[in-house]
Parts: C-alpha cells; sequence; structure tokens
C-alpha cells in the first residue's frame, strides 16, 4: 500500500484495529488511517467482462506500468457507431469499470443507444490525489487517437489543450450529475433534506474533495469549483456541445444548473435534461421501478444527443 500524505484539517477518530488511528471515513464506502492504510469495503460486486447477447465486451490495459484499464462495450452492428469515453462516479476515491452498477448501466446505454462505450478504471485518491484521475484519462484518449476513436469530460478535455484529439473530433460532453463544490454553499447543500440511503450528502462530499484534491487546497479549487475565482474563464475554452443531467433531489441541483447557466452565458451549446423525483446516481444505484423509468429516460436523452 503507498503511503499518503494527509491534511492536517481531518477529524482524527481512534479505532481498534491493527492500523490505528482513522484520519477519514465515508461509512461502508471507505476508511483511510494514518498511517497510510486506505480500505474499501465490497459494497458494489465485482463482475466479470460479459455481455449479454448483441453486445461484445472486453477488458484492455492501456498502462501495464500505473494499472490503467479500461472496458470496452461494443453492440454488434456492422454500421459506423459514434463513440463515448465513461468516466465513473465516487468522488474519484471509490468506484470501479468492473463494478456491477456500472457494467449494467453501460451495457443497457451501449446497446440501447447504439455506441461504443469505454469505461476507464482510473487510478483513486487518496492514494492517487488529483489529477492523477485526469492525466488516466488524458492517457486513455491518447490510446484512444491511436485506435481513431474519441470522447472526454470537463477536466479532463480542458487539460487536453494544445495536445488535441486529431484527427479524430470531440463532437460533445455528457455531465451526468456532475460532482462540483464549493466552499460557499448552495441552498440545496443547506436546506435540501437528505434522502434515505442517498449516494451523496454533504458530509461524504466533503469528504470526498478532502480526498482527492491536492493537499492544501480547499472547495474553490478550480477542479472542483469550474466557477471560483481563479478558475479559467468559460468564455476562454473552446468547448464543444454539453449535455448536462440533473437530477431533482441531488444536493448537487443547484450547482448544476449554476454550472449550465454559467455555460450558455459564456456562449457555449448546453442541453440541460432534468430528472424529477430521482436524486444522485439514481441511475446507477437505485433500482426502483420509478428510477428506472427514469434511467430510461436518461439513455434515450443520451442516445440524441450523440447521435445529433
Amino acid at each position: 500500500m503507498s503511503a499518503i500524505s494527509f491534511d492536517p484539517r481531518f477529524n482524527v477518530q481512534v479505532n481498534q484495529k491493527s492500523h490505528g488511528v482513522v484520519v477519514e471515513e465515508i461509512e461502508g464506502l471507505i476508511r483511510v488511517y494514518k498511517n497510510g492504510h486506505v480500505e474499501r469495503p465490497p459494497m458494489i460486486p465485482i463482475v466479470p467482462c460479459t455481455a449479454a447477447g448483441g453486445l461484445t465486451a472486453k477488458d484492455v490495459v492501456v498502462d501495464k506500468f500505473t494499472g490503467l484499464w479500461i472496458r470496452i462495450y461494443v453492440p454488434n452492428y456492422s454500421d459506423k457507431m459514434p463513440l463515448l469515453v465513461y468516466f465513473h462516479g465516487g468522488g474519484f476515491c471509490v468506484g470501479s469499470a468492473s463494478w456491477s452498477c456500472y457494467h449494467e448501466f453501460l451495457s443497457g446505454l451501449a446497446s440501447r443507444a447504439g455506441c461504443i462505450i469505454l469505461s476507464v478504471n482510473y487510478r483513486l485518491a487518496p492514494e492517487n490525489r488529483l489529477p492523477v484521475a485526469y492525466e488516466d484519462g488524458i492517457e486513455t484518449l491518447m490510446w484512444v487517437k491511436q485506435q481513431a476513436v474519441t470522447g472526454a469530460t470537463y477536466n479532463v478535455a480542458t487539460r487536453l489543450g494544445s495536445q488535441g484529439l486529431k484527427p479524430l473530433v470531440h463532437k460533445g460532453s455528457i455531465f451526468i450529475q456532475p460532482f462540483f463544490g464549493g466552499e460557499s454553499r448552495t441552498a440545496t447543500e443547506m436546506h435540501a433534506p437528505t434522502q434515505v440511503n442517498s449516494a451523496l450528502t454533504i458530509s461524504s462530499s466533503d469528504a470526498y474533495w478532502r480526498l482527492s484534491l491536492p493537499l492544501g487546497s480547499n472547495r474553490d479549487h478550480p477542479w472542483c469549483n469550474p466557477l471560483a475565482s481563479g478558475a479559467t474563464k468559460l468564455r476562454e475554452l473552446k468547448l464543444p456541445p454539453i449535455m448536462v443531467c440533473v437530477s431533482e433531489m441531488d444536493i448537487l441541483k443547484e450547482r448544476n444548473l449554476g454550472f449550465c447557466s454559467a455555460l450558455a452565458s459564456a456562449g457555449k451549446r448546453v442541453e440541460v435534461k432534468n430528472y424529477k423525483g430521482v436524486g444522485h446516481a439514481f441511475q446507477v444505484l437505485h433500482n426502483s421501478p420509478f428510477s428506472q423509468i427514469r434511467t430510461q429516460e436518461m439513455i434515450s436523452h443520451i442516445k440524441t444527443f450523440i447521435n445529433q
């Protein structure tokens, strides 16, 4: 296990296990000890790279030295298809391309939307703080470039700079409940009631950022808050069309909508899709019939966006 440097702002608890003092914990997902040990309980099943009929899936190593790998989903179509590069959620600290929830969602998305999907198993914080996840994203895109396909997400796309993706064409970015933050709380962060079994709370959001941002940074770091003072001005960025998926019951709703407004004010093309009655990450973590209806709506929206 790699040694980790810790922010002195962490709350310290005494744990009776052999690793001693716990300096950060998100219950059921991650526990970080002062000695550098990190535990991630297996809350979500890991599934092998198998696919239902009409779809081929394969795990591919991108960088054997860092351990970066991707899971590829390819519909069994003969026609040319768009390609979507997918970066899973988890606050940069938890999650895997082999988690059952992502595997099931992406299998369905690839089949219904008729697109190739590359799911990136980037390195996690706190062992690998940002910008490592972004760098893994860029490395994947460069690998994709060699394979003559493309895709991106916000901080990966903005960090590409002059490297570009030519001769490939980055046709758009999709943000599904984008994980942003800030030192100042929004109204929904302060007052919205937390749903039972919510995938994201204020306390867990803050913990993810403490563990993933560079040491000494606060939540107004540009990687957390793209609208903060000192962040690259949106008007200066060359961005493709963007679609943002916003959940009504998500504590990030107001922050997501503010990001959309800022994009529009900067002259960027942005589509906003609102999903009523559901919370953060409903499309991968909630299996109720109502959530499944909303998930199918999301897949339909993604299909339309990537094929326009």
